[in-house]
């Protein structure tokens, strides 16, 4: 039985998109079967896995809103193990159409249940908002994976973020666990750098990954080629560092 992780935090530019790429694309190279869930209507994670988004027929939204089967909206992508559930811009509308549904929180969870057996992780890429549609990935979620930029205001939409956990947790979802705070756009040569790293490890201790994910300009660049940091090159830091994640998180979960 696989395990969803939900890669969510309301708060924008934090790295989740490209979090969710590198750490689905390491964890397939390390031969895991891995499902990404781009629940973004951005759809910058299906764009960065080479997904042409103008010619997908079958998207999340035709799941979530029509009820299409998702086994039929899986598409490959440049790595063996890894497919995706990719997005659309109508994901947009969804919320508002999803509200007169019944049981609306719950959409996404019933989606993801028959695909659960074929993958050892489905990965949700969550977008920046604390909606419909973030919600629907963290009842469907065995655990949600934040990452948190190294900046001064870093822990500012943390604590909306843990009572919404805390509220889908008590209504939704009671199995919800954290499966990790990860520090992201780290640069070790500032000292703010390593006094947020101190901040966040205080509160959440053991709930913080020990990788980190560095500044490095080749996962800018890789994302824009519509390709994970490993195949862009291998060598670089941001790709070292999504591998060394996935390693830390298989170990996490064996």
């Amino acid at each position: 039985m696989g395990k969803i992780i939900a890669i969510a935090n309301q708060k924008g530019g934090v790295g989740k998109t490209t979090t969710t790429i590198n750490l689905a694309a390491s964890l397939a190279v390390l031969e895991k079967k891995v499902l990404v869930v781009d629940a973004d209507p951005q759809a910058n994670a299906s764009s960065g896995l080479s997904i042409d988004i103008r010619n997908v027929n079958l998207s999340i939204y035709e799941c979530l809103v029509n009820g299409d089967d998702a086994r039929q909206a899986i598409v490959s992508t440049e790595i063996d193990q890894l497919e995706i559930i990719p997005s659309h811009i109508d994901l947009v509308g969804a919320e508002i159409e999803m509200l007169n549904l019944e049981n609306r929180e719950q959409i996404m969870k019933q989606v993801l249940l028959p695909l659960k057996d074929r993958y050892d992780y489905i990965l949700i890429d969550c977008s920046p908002s604390l909606g419909l549609i973030t919600v629907n990935a963290l009842t469907a979620a065995d655990s949600v994976l934040i990452p948190v930029q190294c900046e001064y205001f870093a822990l500012e939409g943390i604590s909306k973020l843990l009572n919404t956990i805390k509220i889908i947790k008590a209504r939704l979802n009671p199995a919800l666990e954290i499966e990790g705070f990860l520090l992201t756009m780290y640069d070790s040569r500032l000292r703010l750098a390593n006094q947020i790293y101190e901040e966040v490890k205080r509160p959440f201790k053991d709930l913080v990954f020990t990788t980190v994910i560095q500044r490095n300009i080749k996962l800018s660049e890789a994302s824009s080629y519509g390709k994970p940091a490993i195949l862009y090159d291998a060598e670089s830091k941001g790709s070292e560092n999504h591998m060394q994640l996935a390693k830390e998180l298989i170990e996490k979960n064996s």
